[in-house]
């Protein structure tokens, strides 16, 4: 064991640590102002300075590395008097207004020039940098307190990876600055804040904190973000009961206190005077029932107010809006069975209210007619990842990215849609992995790539089949692992006889010569070698690969193979053959034995903070909690008896699309949607509006008043996830708990408590007073120690076991310590299955009515269909009004102008919103997100052709035109 000796103290040390790592680490306080555990140290401060035995002078401490029998002192009368001028020279250049300081303690400088007994400077200098840019609503930027640690400019580059600042001027003249010191707006900053948070003064400071004076009484809250599957760990910050600000703190489980722009900025939501605060009942329905009541209004604010929604409801009591839930849902099972209702659950809801709410529909409804978001974002993961390996989920930590040697990235917008992620993946590049990105559109993370295929939207399948090819032709398949962990193989290598790269890149456009350099990098877990680091990206990506590393120069049997993981989203999954192409990027995995080990995998990045955990707990119409399918008699009757009845229905529900066909034909009359906005996320939705106007009764629970609230006869105000506490489960299984962290507006409650009310009602509504089946509940611990005895993947899990890091699952039993790795040993089916999968285009291509390609998704910076962050300012200052991604070649065929109008046609129906003219989409595609109200991207996306198997519908290829409206006569 390899020692050194601290201020006397023997300690042993990890090869490779710093001194300054193996000192805090023991506890040991070694000065420091440029120094941060994410970052490269840079020794600019040298406030770190320490004395070797052996040295003639103090050395740098955070770039000294620990050697066997090293002697090192921390504290002497001369590192004493060098810190204490080092820490004078920096008060020299910083007003010492610390008595008012927003930053209130928290400012490292402050805290080292109190211990060296620094009040005023000793030397007579003018302030060089007085300037105060305040160009954003995020962060204000004071240069008179930057001391030049450089940290915020390490963390944009190291970690987020945008360079959106860096050092400017020379000497005394010497500040951080934006190119040409241009506004933040204009410069590549994605106002994520990282700076802010590592910043050791108040040089960079939030904007709500600027007008707080120091000592004012501040409380913190520490929770779980309800944005994105991510599942980052933040604190929240309230002055007198109000939200000021949310930060990461170090140690986080997930994101190592790193956050992305939504989660420090997109709160303000939470107290939008908009807010439901009191059960709405339609006013039609109130005549009906002649009910009265006070009117009721939104805020003259509201982005809603034109359609004065108000007209159409008043207020009621929770008493009457629930037993007129109840008496509806009752008349439609008495009157039509119970598989004439149908159920939305909500991946915005904690673990506890989807195993609720999926026990609501079985036990109390007694129908599968129960789904989720989930059918519309990685349904085909749960169906394609079960079936090649029998578990449907990330098979790796997001942690283990950062170790990796190659990483695949295909059908993710990583660095928009799970930005804490892409700073894993970032953090991997700098440190020498390579990058491959295969994606029709430039996305953010082709910055960072070695390698980018770009195929034409819907064509990927052969660059897939076309890799494999080649890996199997060079001899790069890991044999031995194919042997022993699968089967199916000896099919699958057949029907990959046919496609060649040349044949690949004939479909698809991609360069023969990319699809062999990715079949390689990949296979092999090739890193990047010293001189293609020292190359900018754009001189790696734009030839394709590296002339220097062509195919025929590979060996054929490699000594050691690097870890590769896959990375994909919906760009995969919500596609009609979506359920084939998570089976191919499983079949690829296999192929190279790139799973089960640290740092490789198949790794579906979920789109909602608890979207796997909806799904884990059942919230699907096929599935009971833990994936056990309910026409297995056994394990269907297994939960029932936990739930005190005999049986539960055995017929596979509907799933969301299905729900609207069957609404339609009149089979379904009654839905109850918890958390969930089908009138802008649902394909096609002129049907869904048709479906929904068509339903007898409609009740929904939401935060606001939604696109589909607004359609509804009963609306129930729930809490949001910074107003209630419970679990969520993250893309990677890790399950968390958050917490309160404000009280519910109004009389909101959480969604749990409406449900168990609303499913005790009915009981009472169908005359079942003596039902067995347990409804009220006094926490959600409660509620999640039943889900585990119905679920075995989360068996062990309870509310005092998930404080601290939580569990990852499968976690079926309460000493198992959780599973951040899956497959090690032997897949969850035994064994890994290869399926022989042949290519197949979309089901809507292009053609001459219709010339273009639409592909929907997500932006930065907003999420899901805007109901949150359009309402929070600085997102919405940053992004206010919808666009269309559009190629010039494309606009200039009709005309259009960057910035004008544009109106977009599909056989579904049209959009009016504004052209933005860029390259990031190829020509013959355009891209437009779908969380625009005004613009919404779904009326033009279809529902008629769904994945046979995981009923998903295809939203990356739809064929649509364009108009210039300024051409019209």
């Amino acid at each position: 064991m390899n020692t050194i000796t601290i201020n006397g103290q023997a300690i042993a040390f990890a090869t490779g640590a710093t001194v300054l790592e193996t000192a805090l680490a023991h506890d040991i306080d070694i000065p420091r102002l440029c120094y941060h555990p994410a970052l490269k140290p840079s020794g600019g401060c040298r406030l770190c300075l320490v004395e070797v035995a052996g040295r003639p002078g103090p050395a740098p401490s955070c770039g000294l590395l620990c050697a066997d029998g090293m002697a090192v002192q921390t504290e002497s009368e001369r590192l004493t008097a060098m810190r204490r001028d080092i820490i004078d020279l920096f008060v020299s250049d910083h007003p010492m207004t610390c008595a008012a300081c927003e930053k209130d303690g928290a400012c490292d400088l402050q805290r080292y020039a109190r211990r060296y007994g620094i009040e005023q400077t000793s030397f007579d200098f003018e302030l060089s940098r007085t300037l105060r840019q305040d160009d954003n609503p995020f962060f204000v930027r004071d240069h008179q307190y930057c001391i030049l640690c450089g940290k915020c400019v390490r963390v944009c580059d190291e970690i987020v990876g945008r360079n959106a600042i860096d050092y400017s001027g020379r000497g005394f003249h010497s500040h951080i600055a934006t190119p040409f010191d241009g506004l933040m707006i204009d410069s590549s900053c994605v106002f994520c804040s990282s700076c802010v948070q590592v910043c050791p003064t108040v040089s960079l400071l939030p904007k709500a904190r600027v007008s707080i004076g120091a000592g004012e009484e501040l409380t913190r809250t520490r929770t779980i973000c309800g944005y994105c599957g991510v599942g980052c760990a933040l604190e929240f910050v309230l002055k007198d009961g109000k939200l000021v600000n949310a930060q990461g703190y170090a140690g986080a489980p997930v994101n190592d206190e790193f956050l992305c722009v939504k989660g420090r900025s997109g709160w303000d939501f939470i107290s939008s005077p908009e807010r439901l605060t009191q059960p709405l009942l339609r006013r039609d329905l109130a005549f009906q029932l002649g009910i009265t009541s006070e009117p009721w209004s939104l805020p003259d604010t509201s982005p809603l107010k034109s359609r004065k929604p108000e007209e159409h409801f008043i207020p009621v009591s929770w008493e009457t809006a629930l037993d007129i839930a109840a008496q509806k849902l009752a008349h439609v099972i008495t009157a039509h069975g119970p598989d004439a209702v149908a159920g939305l659950s909500s991946a915005r809801c904690s673990n506890e209210e989807n195993y609720l709410f999926q026990k609501f529909m079985r036990a109390g409804i007694g129908t599968n007619n129960v789904d989720h978001c989930a059918r519309l974002c990685h349904a085909s993961t749960v169906t394609g990842l079960g079936a090649a390996f029998g578990s449907g989920a990330m098979t790796n930590t997001i942690r283990g990215l950062r170790d990796g040697d190659c990483i695949l990235i295909t059908g993710s917008n990583t660095a928009e849609s799970h930005p804490v992620i892409s700073y894993e993946v970032v953090r991997a590049v700098k440190s020498g992995a390579s990058l491959i990105v295969i994606d029709p559109r430039r996305t953010p993370m082709v910055d960072h790539a070695r390698l980018w295929l770009q195929p034409t939207p819907g064509t990927d399948i052969y660059v897939y089949l076309a890799m494999m090819h080649v890996i199997l032709r060079q001899g790069w398949e890991d044999r031995a692992f194919i042997e022993q962990r699968t089967e199916g193989f000896a099919d699958f290598a057949a029907l990959l006889e046919a496609y060649t790269p040349e044949m690949a890149s004939l479909h698809s456009g991609v360069p023969a010569e990319q699809i062999e350099s990715a079949a390689r990098i990949y296979a092999l877990g090739e890193r990047q070698n010293e001189e293609m680091m020292r190359l900018g990206d754009d001189e790696i990506t734009s030839a394709g690969h590296s002339p220097n590393l062509s195919i025929s120069q590979s060996p054929n049997l490699p000594s050691s193979r690097g870890a590769s993981s896959i990375l994909y989203a919906m760009g995969i999954t919500q596609r009609s053959n979506g359920t084939d192409l998570v089976k191919t990027l499983a079949n690829l995995s296999m192929l190279c034995g790139q799973i089960g080990k640290p740092s490789t995998g198949v790794n579906p990045l979920r789109g909602q903070v608890n979207v796997q955990g909806a799904c884990d707990l059942g919230a699907l119409p096929d599935v009971l909690p833990g994936y056990q399918p309910v026409t297995d008699d056994a394990k269907r009757q297994a939960v029932a008896q936990v739930w005190g009845l005999d049986d539960l229905p055995g017929e596979n529900g509907l799933t969301v699309v299905e729900m609207t066909h069957a609404a339609i034909a009149g089979k379904i009359r009654a839905m109850v949607v918890m958390g969930e906005n089908p009138m802008l996320s649902d394909p096609n939705l002129s049907h869904v509006e048709e479906g929904l106007r068509s339903l007898e009764f409609l009740m929904a629970q939401e935060i606001f008043l939604s696109e589909t609230a607004q359609l509804a006869h009963v609306v129930l105000p729930g809490a949001a996830s910074l107003e209630k506490d419970g679990s969520f489960t993250n893309t990677e299984r890790r399950v968390q708990l958050f917490q309160p962290v404000l009280a519910a507006p109004g009389d909101a409650r959480a969604d749990w408590q409406i449900v168990g009310a609303l499913a005790a009602k009915l009981d009472e509504k169908l005359g079942r007073t003596d039902s067995p089946v347990r409804w009220r509940f006094d926490s959600t611990a409660e509620i999640l120690e039943e889900a585990a005895r119905c679920a075995p993947i989360y068996g062990g899990m309870r509310h005092a076991r998930l404080a601290g890091e939580g569990l990852i699952w499968p976690c079926p039993t309460v000493e198992h310590p959780g599973t951040p790795i899956l497959h090690t040993e032997r897949f969850s089916r035994g064994l890994g299955k290869f399926h022989p999968i042949a290519a197949q285009l979309p089901a809507e291509m292009p053609d001459a009515d219709y010339p273009l390609i639409l592909s929907t998704g997500r932006i930065l910076y907003h999420y899901h269909t805007g109901t949150q962050t359009r309402r929070a300012e600085g997102l919405d200052w940053r992004e206010p009004r919808a666009f269309v991604e559009i190629h010039p070649q494309d606009a200039a065929a009709v005309a259009l102008v960057d910035g004008g109008p544009v109106v977009l046609h599909s056989r579904r129906g049209q959009v009016r919103t504004q052209a933005r003219i860029t390259n990031r989409v190829p020509a013959g595609s355009i891209f437009l997100a779908f969380h625009w109200r005004e613009a919404p991207a779904n009326l033009l996306t279809h529902d008629f052709a769904l994945d046979p198997l995981a009923k998903i519908p295809e939203y990356k290829v739809s064929a649509v035109r364009l108009e210039n409206p300024s051409r019209r006569r």
